[in-house]
């Protein structure tokens, strides 16, 4: 119901736009959500967008190069990925949580989608 795309390969420094598509149902009301799980790494929290948009909430480590949106009438959510580093490269999810509300916890996000590698080159 998921569909994240936009994954490749890059140099550190350049960017990337990630997409996810949502089918099946709508998840317009959602928040949504993009984490990450690098090799041998724990999953962790990006960023997420609330159901009307008016919300965001980023990691640290992303704060400044990337940017979360959505467009509804796509029921597309978005993470523009800016100033890649070696360490960004991970496998990239989008979630949506059972209501508008977000927040850094991956539990309350019941829908995920398959994962979108992104790799950063140095």
């Amino acid at each position: 119901q998921l569909q994240a795309s936009g994954g490749g390969l890059v140099q550190a420094g350049g960017s990337l736009r990630l997409s996810c598509v949502a089918s099946g149902r709508t998840f317009n009301n959602a928040g949504m959500g993009w984490f990450r799980q690098g090799s041998g790494k724990e999953r962790e929290f990006v960023a997420a967008i609330s159901g009307g948009g008016r919300n965001v909430l980023y990691a640290d480590s992303v704060k400044g190069r990337f940017t979360i949106s959505r467009d509804n009438a796509k029921n597309t959510v978005y993470l523009q990925m800016n100033s890649l580093k070696p360490e960004d490269t991970a496998d990239y999810y989008c979630a949506a949580a059972r209501t508008s509300y977000i927040a850094a916890n991956d539990r309350i996000y019941i829908y995920w989608g398959q994962g979108t590698l992104v790799t950063v080159s140095s």
